[in-house]
């Protein structure tokens, strides 16, 4: 059930070319704006907001496997509910019916086709 966690091939490639440029030179400074601190700076950017991104997603499954315990939990107790009304009134009583049950005399019953045998 968990999300997929999210990668980049920008980032990737980034950290690629960096290593490439500081073989050059460490403090290369190709012009005003564009420099290795620069360059560093902005994929460290990325990558923690791709950490902070995954970390929420695992917060997220975490809430959505409670939210799916929860469910499944309340369906068990409206079944037990339901139960336990039709323990204390019966399968057909009124108080049944208004709790969502369905009374067995208004249950639909399978009508058997007979089958036909072919005549010889």
């Amino acid at each position: 059930m968990a999300r997929a966690k999210r990668t980049s091939r920008t980032l990737d490639k980034a950290e690629v070319r960096l290593a490439s440029v500081k073989s050059i030179n460490p403090t290369l400074e190709v012009r005003e704006g564009l420099s290795v601190k620069d360059y560093t700076d902005r994929i460290e950017s990325l990558r923690e907001s791709i950490e902070e991104y995954n970390t929420a997603l695992s917060n997220i499954d975490i809430l959505l496997t409670h939210i799916v315990e929860s469910e499944k939990d309340l369906a068990d107790y409206s079944d037990q509910f339901l139960r336990g009304i039709a323990y204390k009134f019966g399968h057909n009583s009124d108080e049944y019916y208004k709790a969502g049950g369905v009374r067995k005399s208004d249950r639909k019953r399978p009508v058997r086709q007979s089958a036909v045998l072919p005549a010889s």
